[in-house]
């Protein structure tokens, strides 16, 4: 183009560039063979996680039921003891009260002591009883020994008695022979006659002496055995007298705790009245068992304790019996079933259960609340099996 020619410039028009069309869209690109083999990969060791999962989720549902089936429990459950009130059996004023709340004693511990001065008098008393009556029949005995003597020689009287009738006897006849063929005088033939006669009632009179001794001496037998059970019963008041003196000293009768102390030194204590309550060392669980589990309840069977005043401490015992009858069966007011509606309820069976290894350090009583598990079979468990391998 020359230089000096005008020319006009036409701008050019921008047009908005084309939206591409759905059919001109871009696809897109497919995975390569890599990628999908790791996606594959991926997915199976998910299901693999999940499959093991649900295996060990099994097994392990399967060994807790194993092993769960072994055991039953029950947290109706308490511990049990025999407890008792202590008393004196003489009253008198209490000198001594040498224990405190809730200690604990030994056989033979003294709780309190009682004023014993007049059972010590009373003793004393007794006492001299018994020795007058000791005396009495040593005297009687002497007595007895003395008539004794007496029948011994009225006998012998009796015996030379006895000796001289038969000598007069035969005096009487031999004279009375001579007299009648004239060789003896009448008068001598009298004199044996009436010797005789003399003999014969000096043998009355000693077998009458004798008689005498005699009923003398089972008179005295009679005293003596009268005295003798005198004595005998002077010595009951003597042996009851010393009872009394030593219930004046009030002891424990076996181990145990002293609960509820009410004895006060200067109170006066009447005989039976209560001076503290006793709970001995002796304790049991009594369980109550719902009657559906007592198939599986055996005596000797093993138990574990779970105390709800220790949750820390494990105990173990044994079942030692099963009680026949339901606790309502035994209840002050048992039930009426015969009577109006009936709705069937499970009952409770108390089940006493021994305490092997009580611990000494802490305070177990009555009424406190225990979880007892029984194990009803003596075979191991998968679970236990499984930790004796491992």
């Amino acid at each position: 183009m020359p230089p000096n020619s005008s020319v006009t410039v036409v701008p050019l028009l921008r047009l908005p560039p084309l939206e591409p069309r759905p059919a001109d869209a871009a696809k897109p690109e497919a995975p390569e063979p890599r990628q999908r083999r790791r996606l594959v990969s991926r997915r199976a060791i998910l299901a693999g996680i999940g499959a093991l999962a649900l295996l060990s989720a099994i097994a392990a549902g399967g060994l807790y039921f194993d092993y769960s089936r072994r055991f039953v429990s029950t947290d109706d459950a308490f511990i049990a003891a025999r407890q008792f009130a202590v008393a004196p059996k003489v009253p008198g004023y209490i000198t001594a009260v040498p224990v405190t709340d809730n200690q604990h004693v030994v056989a033979g511990d003294v709780i309190a002591r009682i004023d014993d001065r007049d059972y010590r008098v009373a003793l004393a008393q007794t006492e001299a009883q018994v020795a007058a009556a000791d005396a009495g029949v040593s005297n009687i005995a002497a007595q007895i020994e003395v008539a004794q003597a007496q029948v011994t020689a009225s006998e012998a009287q009796v015996r030379q008695a006895e000796a001289r009738l038969v000598y007069a006897r035969q005096q009487a006849e031999r004279y009375g022979t001579l007299t009648k063929e004239g060789w003896s005088s009448r008068q001598t033939g009298d004199l044996t006659v009436a010797e005789l006669a003399q003999q014969q009632a000096a043998l009355g009179s000693a077998q009458a002496n004798v008689m005498v001794a005699r009923r003398q001496l089972d008179a005295l037998e009679a005293q003596r055995s009268s005295a003798i059970a005198s004595l005998r019963e002077a010595q009951d008041q003597r042996d009851q007298a010393r009872l009394n003196l030593s219930y004046t000293t009030v002891t424990a009768a076996q181990p145990g705790r002293i609960v509820q102390l009410g004895a006060a030194v200067g109170q006066f204590a009447q005989a039976g009245t209560s001076l503290t309550m006793f709970v001995p060392d002796e304790i049991w669980v009594t369980a109550n068992f719902k009657e559906t589990q007592l198939d599986a309840l055996r005596p000797g069977q093993p138990v574990r304790f779970e105390i709800d005043a220790y949750p820390e401490r494990t105990i173990r015992g044994r079942v030692a019996s099963v009680q026949p009858g339901s606790g309502t069966a035994f209840s002050l007011l048992p039930a009426e079933n015969a009577t109006g509606n009936y709705v069937k309820i499970v009952q409770r069976v108390p089940v006493k259960i021994v305490i092997d290894n009580a611990p000494t350090d802490v305070a177990l009583g009555p009424g406190m609340s225990v979880l007892p598990t029984v194990r009803t079979d003596a075979k191991p468990s998968l679970i236990e099996r499984l930790g004796e391998w491992l």
